[in-house]
């Protein structure tokens, strides 16, 4: 049982009639600042945006909870049939519930990213989130950021986004981002983590993490926030 319900939507400016809604799709692995991109990028067109990675991080955190092995896919897809996932999209965040339980503020630790790698190579997995995120999308205006939204769930998206970094860049701005939590790590711990799930995502066999052929590639290292942004509103608009 799986839902993702749009809380908090009415509030924004839509744009008007004639102008098009687009389905933006952006890839890329952490680090690269594609979520905060997103969630600007959504805002500043009056957008819905869809965090897929928080699905996957809500399937890790059940497994782990439930204490079954995330590498046996009889026994997580079995979680699954009797799993609840409920992703609401406010205003300026999403919230994940799994089972009615709000888990927003548990997903993102390292632990919980690198289980949600594990589970995201199984195709039980990929399959059971699949209809839920298309469904999100069927009326357009949607910003959704992941690793294989323009190659797998999205093929046909209107633009198609690819953002990636310098490893070493990557790695300090994570470690700098958990320097804010309650789960701090050394930069060595977040080297060595994020590039074991780097190797896995790139290198597994259902719907690996790879640009689509289509898709605009953008290095952000040297790039600010706000001049991704502007480069990505430069291109979306003139699509519309």
């Amino acid at each position: 049982m799986s839902t993702i319900i749009r809380k908090g939507q009415e509030s924004r400016q839509r744009p008007e009639s004639h102008v098009c809604r687009l389905l933006i799709t952006i890839d890329g692995p952490a680090g690269v600042g594609k979520s905060t991109v997103a969630k600007k990028l959504a805002a500043r067109l009056g957008y819905t945006y869809l965090d897929t990675g928080a699905l996957y991080r809500g399937v890790a955190w059940k497994v782990r909870s439930s204490n079954i092995d995330p590498g046996n896919s009889d026994q997580v897809a079995e979680l699954l049939s009797t799993t609840k996932l409920e992703l609401a999209a406010h205003e300026h965040a999403l919230s994940v519930l799994v089972d009615a339980q709000d888990v927003t503020h548990e997903l993102r630790s390292l632990d919980v990213s690198q289980l949600a790698s594990t589970v995201a190579a199984l195709p039980q997995v990929r399959h059971w989130l699949l209809p839920i995120q298309r469904n999100f999308a069927t009326e357009g205006g949607i910003v959704v950021e992941g690793r294989d939204m323009g190659t797998k769930v999205f093929p046909e998206a209107d633009v198609k986004f690819f953002l990636d970094a310098d490893p070493e860049i990557r790695f300090s701005r994570r470690y700098r981002e958990l320097q804010t939590d309650d789960q701090r790590k050394n930069l060595d711990d977040v080297r060595r983590e994020m590039t074991l799930r780097d190797d896995r995502d790139r290198s597994r066999d259902v719907s690996p993490l790879i640009p689509a052929t289509d898709a605009m590639m953008i290095d952000t290292s040297n790039l600010s926030i706000d001049q991704v942004l502007d480069h990505l509103t430069e291109v979306v608009s003139a699509r519309q």
